[in-house]
């Protein structure tokens, strides 16, 4: 089995890293964007920039420049895992489209400019395409590093789960089969929303409680969108969903919990953003959240709370405030 890992920041070097620990029977690339980068990855061994002192494994081959030749070659067993931000899904999808092996994405989040997800771009640009997601809990150190992790392949296609329990399943790292792409995706998305409201919670040193509060009623809105997408309501009490979303707001490796932890002290968003060195994808991705709700009617003041903070027509205590002064209601999502 080949696979190809397009895209050389932390998940995608973590991932080629897994899959070559994985068997030997996988021949696992890292496609890097530009030569000068690929040139650095050989020559150290490691992504000095991302994940500094894990060493690739020797079967780990580095690759760079375009596309073309890996397609060309590429048989239906083989996997291509797309590991952009979600702002090079669209391109990067543009240029598989032709492609016979699976396909599967790592990114989270909605497209900024149409507000779609990953499997709806993918189905606008390469709809011919046997792909999905892979998704769930997951810190890029921790993988890399052999911690125990386990993961959701997301696909309406069998063959596509299968190849990426294939390509990724064994040692640390556990690959569980969903074919309910959309409520993965809306889980994967919303989290890093809630992140955020979580990160300014502790931030501001609310206390235990409200932590504990907002991350059951993000779950609730979050589930809420979800539903209201097509997505299956149990998924949002798996890896996914209530798995991811418990990571990201809680874990200190969480890039979208220190963006609201930086704003609680005071930072402007343009400096949160800058201090992290990495995407923060809540902070692209949380107003065509609250857009997406808003066209299908569906009520997220967590979110809303976000993006208004984001926006800057709320300073950090005045997002608690608002929060806190809603009317009272009943629990069901």
């Amino acid at each position: 089995m080949q696979i190809t890992i397009i895209g050389a920041g932390a998940w995608g070097t973590a991932l080629a890293i897994a899959a070559s620990r994985q068997s030997p029977a996988h021949r696992v690339s890292l496609h890097a964007r530009d030569a000068a980068q690929a040139e650095a990855l050989q020559r150290e061994r490691c992504n000095a920039r991302y994940l500094p002192g894990i060493a690739f494994p020797q079967s780990l081959a580095i690759t760079s420049g375009p596309l073309d030749a890996m397609l060309q070659t590429a048989q239906p067993e083989d996997l291509f895992i797309i590991a952009t931000p979600m702002a090079g899904l669209r391109s990067t999808l543009q240029a598989l489209q032709g492609v016979s092996a699976s396909v599967a994405w790592l990114c989270k989040g909605f497209e900024a400019d149409t507000g779609l997800m990953p499997h709806e771009v993918q189905a606008q640009v390469a709809p011919q395409l046997l792909a999905g997601a892979l998704n769930g809990p997951s810190f890029a150190q921790e993988v890399a590093r052999t911690q125990p992790t386990a993961l959701v392949a997301a696909s309406p296609h069998a063959s596509v789960r299968d190849a990426l329990v294939k390509a990724f399943h064994g040692g640390a790292l556990r690959v569980y089969a969903n074919d309910d792409i959309v409520g993965v995706e809306v889980g994967g998305a919303v989290k890093n929303v809630l992140a955020i409201a979580t990160g300014l919670c502790d931030g501001l040193d609310l206390g235990l409680n409200a932590r504990a509060a907002l991350i059951t009623r993000g779950l609730a809105e979050m589930t809420r969108l979800g539903v209201a997408l097509g997505a299956k309501p149990e998924t949002f009490m798996g890896l996914s969903g209530l798995g991811d979303l418990v990571l990201t707001a809680t874990g200190d490796l969480s890039r979208n919990r220190k963006v609201g932890l930086l704003l609680a002290q005071g930072l402007s968003l343009e400096q949160a953003v800058t201090s992290l060195g990495h995407v923060a994808e809540g902070v692209y991705s949380a107003r065509t959240v609250w857009q997406r709700a808003q066209s299908l009617g569906v009520d997220m003041p967590i979110t809303e709370a976000v993006v208004s903070l984001l926006d800057g027509r709320l300073q950090a205590r005045e997002a608690v405030q608002v929060l806190m002064g809603r009317g009272p209601r009943g629990e069901a999502v």
